[in-house]
């Protein structure tokens, strides 16, 4: 069934998620409040120009943006196109270099529901022992990290690390209502949390860096992980995908490396 909700009201949810007045966004957008009003409650009709640019000063995602332009009247502008599709040829590209010159240090293209849609396939040794239904494709990374039969029982700072994964997943679900990320983010909540002292993770979402360190048999590993997104994407699926880079926080994790590297040869 086609969702039905006005535009005007849509425009109203994306205004309240953000926590804005209607003489905020009216501001931030060089709009009336008296125009805005009359927007939100249906009594003047968008344009499809203004549709986008409330749209901007909203940070709507790019999906959602085509949602917003249907529900007027107007048909959606952003392509959304499979991560297989020929027309992102170019981007995929693009994406393999950037994994491939991250080797022998991991490194994944993560979709919008933390699904692994490519990796460098890099260190094996880093999954001994986790459950292989989690290693099915597809892959969803944030299960494969904190599921109890996942890498989670060898995360020697599981509930740092565990903080900082689900304060990314609750802003994923502030700036999207994506409700297949609030149902990821209920069911990694419930599983177990592990021993941390309060003072580990208070304050985390400030942290420049959070240290994802790892037990495996050749020694312990330390990473700290940069993420990546498209500029000036044009294409919802784009839009979405995120390219997670792990580099080695120590030296020990550089020698580490090149044994487990050394050893797969």
């Amino acid at each position: 069934m086609l969702d039905r909700t006005p535009v005007g009201s849509l425009l109203r949810e994306w205004r309240q998620r953000r926590r804005l007045s209607q003489l905020e966004l009216a501001c931030d957008a060089g709009i009336s409040t008296r125009h805005l009003s009359f927007v939100e409650t249906g009594r003047a009709q968008p344009s499809r120009d203004m549709l986008l640019h409330l749209s901007e000063q909203l940070e709507v995602p790019v999906r959602e943006r085509n949602v917003l332009l249907v529900a007027a009247g107007y048909a959606p502008i952003f392509p959304e196109r499979r991560f297989g599709d020929p027309a992102l040829a170019a981007a995929r590209s693009a994406i393999d270099l950037v994994l491939e010159r991250q080797k022998p240090y991991p490194a994944f293209a993560i979709d919008r529901h933390w699904q692994i849609v490519a990796s460098n396939a890099v260190l094996p040794q880093l999954y001994d022992g986790v459950e292989p239904g989690l290693m099915q494709s597809p892959i969803n990374a944030m299960r494969l990290s904190l599921h109890p039969r996942g890498l989670a029982p060898r995360i020697a700072n599981l509930g740092e690390w565990r903080a900082h994964l689900l304060y990314r997943l609750r802003r994923q679900v502030e700036l999207t209502a994506d409700p297949v990320l609030i149902e990821l983010l209920q069911e990694v909540s419930a599983y177990p949390a592990g021993s941390v002292h309060p003072a580990q993770v208070k304050g985390i979402e400030h942290d420049i860096a959070v240290p994802f360190r790892l037990k495996t048999a050749a020694g312990p590993l330390s990473f700290f992980s940069m993420t990546t997104v498209f500029g000036t994407p044009v294409d919802v699926m784009l839009s979405e995908l995120a390219l997670e880079l792990f580099f080695p926080a120590d030296d020990d994790t550089v020698a580490v490396v090149r044994r487990m590297t050394a050893a797969a040869v």
